[in-house]
């Protein structure tokens, strides 16, 4: 197993806060799971991957700088944790789509 780290900073014009939501935007949970989907593709060259499971924990808005712990196992699959500063963002699992 080994651990890999990537970060991500939100930016105010990202095109997913307009609307979500209104006066208080935050970042959508399915912009948070294509992060880490990029991130696991980045580390092992494959973009094919089907959401084990994703946990939302905290809200993160814009300015915010994310970081994206991805730890891979024997069986091919990916956990990953979020984070925001010494805050957990949300968490899950991918598995490798082999169809």
């Amino acid at each position: 197993m080994a651990m890999h780290e990537f970060t991500w900073f939100v930016t105010a014009d990202h095109p997913a806060l307009p609307g979500h939501f209104p006066g208080r935007p935050i970042v959508p949970g399915v912009v948070l799971l294509d992060r880490a989907i990029l991130c696991a593709t980045e580390l092992t060259g494959s973009g094919c991957w089907q959401i084990g499971n994703g946990k939302f924990l905290s809200p993160v808005g814009p300015g915010e700088t994310l970081s994206f712990v991805l730890e891979t196992r024997a069986s091919g699959s990916i956990t990953f944790r979020v984070r925001s500063g010494e805050r957990d963002v949300a968490s899950g699992s991918l598995t490798p789509d082999n169809a």
